[in-house]
């Protein structure tokens, strides 16, 4: 796994204190987050140069949003071979129904659908819910 400070070098953005922070938090989180899981996790958070940093972070292609079924917006970290030009994260979100945390699942990708003329697809999205491994250790260790 690459470094806060590889990833904004390898998408040619200025190293600065605030876009490491950020990238920090993907890297420890291990899940998909919400602007405001973000903000709560920094140190004296400036609202607006969060937003910025997250829409600059998704048009160089370090992230890219996790569509879970809610109506919260939330971002997790790209593949390593997505860029400005192209995103390679069609692949499924889990959202689990116990600690509500949504996780991107690499190896599995969101099938092709060919739909009938006359329509454009212009995003694929597929989330599938349920628990994830550590909500399962957790209930099999409390019993």
């Amino acid at each position: 796994m690459l470094s806060a400070n590889e990833i904004l070098l390898k998408h040619k953005l200025r190293v600065t204190s605030v876009r490491k922070d950020v990238i920090q938090v993907f890297l420890e989180s291990g899940c998909a987050l919400s602007s405001s899981d973000i903000e709560s996790r920094l140190v004296n958070p400036d609202r607006i140069t969060l937003y910025r940093t997250l829409k600059s972070f998704e048009d160089k292609g370090i992230i890219h949003k996790a569509m879970d079924g809610t109506l919260i917006q939330k971002y997790a970290l790209c593949d390593a071979e997505c860029d400005e030009h192209h995103h390679h994260d069609e692949h499924v979100h889990f959202r689990c129904q116990v600690c509500e945390h949504t996780f991107c699942v690499e190896g599995v990708k969101v099938p092709k659908i060919q739909l009938p003329e006359g329509f454009i697809i212009e995003q694929r999205d597929m989330v599938i819910s349920g628990t994830c491994q550590s909500c399962i250790r957790n209930t099999e260790s409390l019993q």
